[in-house]
This record gives structure tokens, C-alpha cells and sequence, in this order.
């Protein structure tokens, strides 16, 4: 086929299948590398929550005994699915991972989960992995822009959509399929993609199982192409492809052009934000200028009368409403979604960390009480989906106005956090589960990983 006449999937497809690990560019290895390290102190992280040994119950039960492959942070072993199901759900579930702003979708919680099963189950090397992890990261975070946000405004979680599409390619790269296999391995994906924004209206955990579910759903779309079974040629384009059918009459507002524009070229990973706040990114600008005006001017909950928030369009139906959730959030999953608790949290208590998360700050009576203040209105000059800007503004008592206006959100690929930033991160989250010196042994396996000889250990080496 002519290549200015290829499906979306049939590019992509040839793109993961001819892709050499010596063609990406050292700094896109060595962000890639970031990506990772961070994923894997957050999937550390979530080894001390209860969602995490739920889940780890749940899938234990199904996967039965003999599994050999390890999961993160945790002493199990699992079926190989199963642990990319568990690997992606740790990697997601404080909510505290990287986000691909344009794509509006948190690609490195499916797509290393992926990379990481499916290198280890073939024993190949790390290098190998890498190679793999930014192949499907480079092609989720694009079929991700190609909606402008327009998943989250019709209830799907791209996370958990489009990662099934990314990891189709991140397995079957890996599984040594060609071209054709990859093109009919999303075709597959199109049938077991999944991901609804219904946990919003209640706090459910659902949403933590996403990613981890993509990877199970890529690695399950690839061996079937693996073994010559057919998926559709348009998965993205065709009459009822992803894009047509998931995005109904925001099709219009979509640019199929996105998805395979600059491939091998003009790399995405970098523009991948890594998370400062444990929270949907679509509240750290306002939550970040909440704090510097509590910094700059000294505010106590006496002080303030009331708190606009102005906000992005796009971000209302997700972090805005419904009004009576995000003022009085019933769980952690309700916090991270909640712009009034987040802005309250950062004018009271200066930051936003993983401590406002436990039950104690969710029951904060000074804070529920300054968050059933907190109105949000339409930013008319948001430069949404580029950055997630916020704007607080508080009047106080006394009759003054105070407004700060975070325009590019801290972590953004614009205003990114630095390798030691992350490295900070990463010991914080690791050591809530592990010792200081185990958590140094993780971060050099993993800024090694390039030069690791066996995926298979590096994955030993990633568990308890």
C-alpha cells in the first residue's frame, strides 16, 4: 500500500515493528527512563493502601497457583496478565502519575506494565523493554490528542481506552510480530478497549484499574494477532472505528492528522508532565496558586469570605461537578477529583500531598466548611488542552480581592520537573513501603534498565 494511503493502524503498526532502539534519541531514553523510575516509587507507594491488597485478594484468587511473574513493590507471584493487571493498577491508583497533556492520558501506567510483562515473559533485555515503551508511548499519547479532550466530555477514560491501543503495539513489538500482525492486533484492541468516567459521580476505585486492564487487553489484542487471528484494517477512521464511535458528534472537533503526525521524528515523551501533586492535573494550577496566596498574604479560614476558581472548560464535568461531591468529598478518589477541597486544602494547609488524602483531612472540618465556598467559573482565556492553567481568586473579609493565576501547571513539558525532582519524588513515595537503602537499589535497577541483560530480573528486582 501506498504509504500516504495507510490506515492509521497500518502506519502506526509499521512504525512499533521498524522502530530500532538506536534510532530514539539519548534524551528521549533517558525521560523515558524518568517515566519509569517514577511509576515504579508511585506502584511502591500504593503497596501501603488498602485498594492495593483488595486488588492483589481479587487476582490471586483468579490467577491460581504456578504464576512466575512478579509485581511491583509486593512479594506475589502471578500469571503474566495478572500482574500487568495488578502492575498497572499500583502504578495509577494514588492518581500521582505522569499525564501527556494534549492526550489527556496517563500512558506510562499501561504501556510500561506492558513492556515490563511481556520483556520479562520472553526474557529479553532492557534495552529491548525501552525500545517498547516508547514505541506505545509514542503512539497513545498521539491517538490521545487526536480528541482534544473530547473523551472526557462523552465519559470515557482515555487511560484505559486508548492504553489498550498503545499496549497492542508495546506487546506485540515485543512478541516479535510484523506490520501486518500490529495492524490487526489494534484492529483487535478496538473490540476490548474500555473505560468509563462513571467513578466520578461516586468516588469508585474503577478508575485504578484501567491502565492495568489496557495491558491485559493489548497483550491479549497481540498474541491473538500473533496466532493469525483478524482484527479490522480502520480501527481509528472507519465507519465505526474508535473515533467515530466513542466520540459521536465531537468526531468534528477531532484531527485524525494527530495520530501519526511527526512519528519517528518529533517525540512525545518528553512532553509527558510528571505529577508534583497527588491529584488529578487538572487541579494543580489552581491548587499550587491556592498555596502561594496563603504564602504571600498569610490567610487563616477567618480570613476569607469567598473563593472563585476559574478553570478550563473542558475540566468542569471532571473536578467541578457535581457540586455537592467535590464541596464534601466522601473518599480519597473525590478529593483528587475535587478542585473546592484542593483549593481549600491549599489555602489552609499551604500544599497538597498524599496526608490530605487519609481519612483524617477528608473529615478536616475547617477545610470542608472553606471548600463549600469555593465557586469555579469558565475561564474564557484557558489555553487548555497545552496547559491546565487555574486561577484563585479569594475575597476576604475585610473586602479585599487576592488573585493568583497559575498560567502553565508545575510539571507541564513547558515548566517541567527536573531529573532530581523526580528522584525526590521517587524516595518519598518508595520509602512509604521501603527502607531508604531498598529504595536506592530500585532507582539504580531502574536508570539502568537500558543496560540491564534480563527483563525477567529487572522485574525481580522491582519486587519485594
Amino acid at each position: 500500500m501506498n504509504q500516504a494511503n495507510e490506515t492509521i493502524s497500518a502506519r502506526l503498526g509499521r512504525f512499533a515493528a521498524e522502530l530500532r532502539a538506536e534510532d530514539i534519541p539519548t534524551d528521549v531514553l533517558e525521560r523515558a527512563k524518568y517515566l519509569i523510575l517514577d511509576a515504579v516509587g508511585i506502584a511502591w507507594a500504593s503497596t501501603h493502601f488498602d485498594f492495593a491488597h483488595r486488588t492483589l485478594s481479587a487476582v490471586t484468587e483468579m490467577s491460581g497457583t504456578g504464576g512466575d511473574t512478579p509485581v511491583i513493590g509486593l512479594a506475589h507471584r502471578l500469571q503474566a496478565r495478572d500482574a500487568m493487571l495488578v502492575n498497572g493498577l499500583l502504578v495509577h491508583g494514588l492518581d500521582f502519575d505522569d499525564t501527556h497533556a494534549p492526550g489527556v492520558i496517563h500512558a506510562t501506567a499501561s504501556c510500561f506494565p506492558s513492556a515490563l510483562g511481556v520483556a520479562a515473559l520472553a526474557d529479553l533485555d532492557g534495552r529491548s523493554l525501552l525500545a517498547a515503551y516508547v514505541a506505545g508511548m509514542e503512539a497513545a499519547t498521539r491517538l490521545g490528542a487526536v480528541a482534544k479532550g473530547g473523551f472526557h466530555q462523552v465519559g470515557f477514560h482515555p487511560t484505559g481506552l486508548i492504553g489498550a491501543f498503545g499496549c497492542s503495539l508495546v506487546a506485540g513489538r515485543l512478541l516479535g510480530l510484523n506490520a501486518k500482525q500490529l495492524r490487526d492486533a489494534q484492529g483487535i484492541a478496538l473490540s476490548v478497549g474500555s473505560g468509563s468516567l462513571e467513578f466520578l459521580q461516586d468516588g469508585a476505585w474503577t478508575k485504578r484499574m484501567h491502565p492495568g486492564w489496557a495491558a491485559v487487553a493489548g497483550y491479549t489484542a497481540a498474541t491473538m494477532a500473533r496466532h493469525g487471528f483478524v482484527g479490522p484494517r480502520q480501527a481509528y477512521e472507519g465507519r465505526f472505528g474508535l473515533f467515530p464511535s466513542h466520540l459521536g458528534a465531537l468526531m468534528e472537533q477531532a484531527d485524525l492528522s494527530l495520530a501519526t503526525e511527526g512519528l519517528g521524528s518529533k517525540w512525545e515523551v518528553p512532553v509527558v508532565s510528571v505529577k508534583p501533586i497527588p491529584a488529578c492535573h487538572f487541579t494543580h494550577a489552581s491548587a499550587d496558586a491556592a498555596a502561594i496566596l496563603r504564602d504571600k498574604h498569610g490567610l487563616k479560614a477567618s480570613d476569607i469570605e469567598s473563593v472563585r476558581v476559574l478553570v478550563p472548560a473542558e475540566v468542569v464535568k471532571t473536578v467541578c461537578e457535581p457540586v455537592a461531591t467535590k464541596q464534601r468529598p466522601q473518599n480519597s478518589y473525590d478529593a483528587q477529583f475535587s478542585i473546592p477541597y484542593t483549593v481549600a486544602t491549599g489555602l489552609l494547609r499551604g500544599d497538597f500531598g498524599l496526608q490530605h488524602l487519609e481519612d483524617a483531612a477528608l473529615q478536616d472540618a475547617e477545610v470542608i466548611a472553606l471548600a463549600h465556598k469555593v465557586k469555579y467559573e469558565v475561564d474564557p482565556d484557558s489555553p487548555f488542552p497545552k496547559y491546565y492553567s487555574g486561577e484563585v481568586v479569594v475575597t476576604t473579609t475585610d473586602g479585599r480581592e487576592l488573585r493568583h493565576r497559575e498560567e502553565v501547571n508545575r510539571g507541564a513539558s513547558d515548566r517541567p520537573l527536573s531529573a532530581a525532582d523526580i528522584e525526590k519524588k521517587f524516595m518519598a513515595n518508595a520509602t512509604l513501603a521501603a527502607s531508604p537503602a531498598r529504595a536506592q537499589q530500585l532507582l539504580e535497577a531502574v536508570l539502568t534498565l537500558d543496560r540491564a541483560p534480563s527483563a525477567r530480573a529487572l522485574a525481580q528486582a522491582l519486587a519485594r
